[in-house]
């Protein structure tokens, strides 16, 4: 009987896949440090100052351009400055010239940790910080693009960093990179030149406004393209390679031109009349604040809510209570800015906010020779007196000015309506003549 050969079967190899030298290089040495450190670092600055920037996209932005600026910034470039060095101090540069790959693109693998990581830090801070506002603000929106462009410099300082570190494989260069960039970007948000805005730490200015459209993207291509000028003009083992460098130079010069062509004050920065429409309430007097802060309105609202008691319908009373950069009324009084004294939405010392108030109101100028004579020292007490029993400060701000003490108690014996006849004649005076000051 014959039996029936069947043939053997034999396994298919398994396939290996091949590990990326990219993954590779993104998930060894500094580049994960260097991006939590940079995430890190910003964060902690933002922390100890969050009551002061979870009000405005504009505060939160500008806030979070100068720590990635001045802190990520120094950071990336010496942790690239240390990575940069790295094969040197190991001796491996000729392994990395046996492996068949053209030098540009092993630069490149090389350098993408120190550019990409830091990078990542970045928007890692970004979206924490932007998150922890959105809750709080009223009016306009986060610019986005501005934190790109904000992101894309700390990579491209990096990616600097490790050309350095390349070019100088010494163990102090990283640390000496850090300060070297500390000090010229410190030192760059001092100055007043137009030059400034190319840095990527200088503070922004005005709540409400805007930053120009081409802002964002032209800064990209001044800092992306000189380090891509230089990341070609190191690794191209060919001179016609190493010439395309002049192509991202160029763009990079021509980007620092149109940048230089900025008002020296302003900056890309434009008032946005949108955010200064006037938002008010019902009271009597009103209070009125920017579209920007409109979600502050209730606070400001009930800060000055005993003030605005006793002034209701007063002869000489304001006619408006204004925050922020209002066209200016007949009756006005300027407030200070709300969100100096707010955080998350609500002002934090509604005490010192309405004894700020009341003092603006009796703020008059007086000219050079008024305010002179006998009655003057007890004119500027009456009117010290006025504003402590109006909106008394607290007790742990100052001290009491000497002699307002009778006057207060006076104030408060009153009926209602001999207070109100009091305030009437007071507003109707000239504090700055002192016979006119009537004495409680």
């Amino acid at each position: 009987m014959t039996g029936t050969l069947t043939p053997s079967r034999t396994d298919a190899p398994a396939r290996v896949r091949a590990v990326s030298p990219l993954r590779t290089e993104l998930r060894r040495g500094l580049g994960p440090w260097t991006g939590a450190a940079v995430a890190l670092t910003v964060l902690v600055a933002m922390y100890g100052k969050a009551p002061q920037w979870q009000t405005r996209w504009t505060d939160v932005t500008g806030l979070l351009h100068v720590a990635v600026g001045l802190l990520g910034g120094p950071l990336a470039l010496a942790a690239g400055g240390w990575q940069g060095g790295r094969d040197r101090r190991r001796g491996t540069t000729e392994l990395w010239a046996s492996v068949p790959r053209f030098p540009l693109r092993r630069l490149l693998v090389s350098v993408a940790p120190s550019a990409l990581w830091p990078v990542a830090g970045v928007l890692l801070a970004d979206a924490v910080c932007l998150s922890a506002t959105w809750p709080y603000v009223s009016a306009g929106r986060p610019f986005l693009e501005l934190l790109a462009a904000d992101a894309v410099a700390v990579g491209c300082l990096g990616a600097l960093g490790h050309l350095a570190g390349r070019l100088v494989p010494w163990r102090l260069t990283a640390p000496l990179l850090g300060i070297v960039g500390y000090v010229g970007l410190a030192v760059g948000t001092y100055t007043q030149a137009t030059a400034r805005w190319l840095g990527p730490a200088v503070e922004y200015r005005s709540p409400w406004a805007q930053a120009v459209w081409w802002f964002a993207p032209v800064s990209v291509a001044w800092t992306a393209g000189l380090a891509l000028a230089a990341l070609l003009a190191y690794g191209a083992h060919t001179a016609r390679l190493r010439a395309l460098a002049l192509i991202p130079l160029s763009v990079a010069v021509a980007a620092a031109g149109l940048i230089l062509r900025l008002p020296p004050d302003e900056g890309p920065w434009r008032p946005d009349p949108a955010l200064t429409r006037p938002v008010c309430d019902g009271g009597t007097p009103r209070v009125c604040v920017t579209a920007l802060d409109r979600k502050l309105l209730p606070a400001v609202s009930e800060a000055l809510a005993p003030v605005n008691a006793r002034l209701k319908g007063l002869p000489g009373a304001p006619a408006r209570w204004a925050a922020g950069p209002l066209d200016p009324l007949p009756g006005d009084v300027e407030l200070m800015d709300p969100a100096a004294d707010t955080a998350r939405g609500r002002i934090e010392r509604a005490d010192l906010y309405r004894n700020s108030a009341v003092m603006q109101l009796f703020s008059d100028t007086c000219r050079p020779g008024d305010l002179t004579g006998p009655d003057a020292e007890r004119a500027m007490t009456v009117n010290a007196a006025v504003i402590e029993w109006l909106a008394p400060t607290p007790d742990d701000f100052g001290p009491d000015v000497p002699g307002t003490r009778t006057y207060i108690d006076r104030l408060n014996a009153k009926s209602p309506a001999a207070q109100r006849d009091y305030l009437t004649r007071y507003l109707a005076a000239n504090p700055c003549h002192p016979d006119e000051v009537p004495i409680p």
